[in-house]
């Protein structure tokens, strides 16, 4: 892949599969607003495409992504252009939740603050077994109030609070346990692991897992009650698509389906 230094995310297309790559090294990623906006734009050209079944983040560099540039930060002047920042951060993190296609974390090293935010709004996450995680904004005065969102909604409420609280990094054998990551691999295994799960995702109905992406995150908001009425409403148009149709018949015939979307 190429690393052309002017280039702060770098898009590759195979197979379906896009990976987006944060491609500030020497910046360990940091999430300047340029880089934020390109974040931002890039998964909204990929919603629109109906070639791209999976979105892979992933980065180049000695971290996966060390939250927001704070160089760039104390540089601003005034409440609107601070608060413009955070409001393309959520913009960006809610874009990964929202995108049609599931988006898989590929962390390869430390993920920090809105980094770690970054790694919690994926639908999937992979890291290597030497990375770390932190939410370490309170060490500097800067309580990791947007991460939190992110890291309140995939980890218990007491593990979450001892990464705010104390800012003390985990590793990555305890982000699996905890649930922020679904596996921690040898750095060698990542590449393998993450290429096998987006193939595996993006040889399904597109259109079966975009309805299912959406439903999930929708009923997880809700009551019980109305988590299971508003299932069944999916699952109902879900079984009248063609595509439920044809993954039945081919059930039945023992048979490879053949998706129409």
């Amino acid at each position: 892949m190429p690393t052309d230094p002017e280039t702060i995310l770098l898009t590759e297309q195979t197979d379906g599969i896009a990976t987006l790559t944060l491609n500030r090294p020497a910046a360990r990623n940091a999430l300047s607003m340029a880089l934020m906006a390109e974040l931002e734009a890039e998964l909204a050209r990929l919603a629109a495409d109906a070639t791209t079944k999976v979105v892979v983040l992933a980065a180049n560099g000695p971290a996966f992504c060390s939250g927001h540039d704070l160089k760039e930060m104390r540089g601003l002047s005034g409440r609107d252009a601070v608060a413009s920042v955070f409001d393309q951060c959520v913009r960006v993190m809610k874009a990964i939740v929202r995108q049609p296609q599931p988006v898989i974390a590929k962390v390869h090293a430390m993920a920090t603050a809105a980094g770690c935010q970054l790694v919690a709004s994926c639908d999937l996450a992979f890291a290597a077994a030497s990375a770390r995680f932190a939410t370490p904004g309170v060490n500097i005065g800067l309580f990791c109030s947007t991460p939190m969102v992110a890291l309140s909604r995939v980890v218990g409420r007491k593990a979450a609070m001892e990464m705010l609280l104390t800012g003390h990094p985990i590793d990555a054998a305890t982000a699996e346990r905890w649930g922020l990551i679904n596996r921690a691999v040898p750095v060698e295994a990542l590449d393998k692991i993450t290429a096998e799960t987006a193939a595996l995702i993006a040889a399904k109905s597109s259109r079966t897992v975009k309805t299912g992406k959406e439903a999930f995150y929708r009923q997880a908001e809700m009551d019980l009650d109305e988590a299971y009425a508003y299932a069944a409403r999916v699952m109902t148009d879900n079984m009248l698509a063609a595509d439920a149709t044809e993954g039945i018949d081919a059930f039945l015939a023992k048979r490879p389906p053949v998706w129409r979307e």
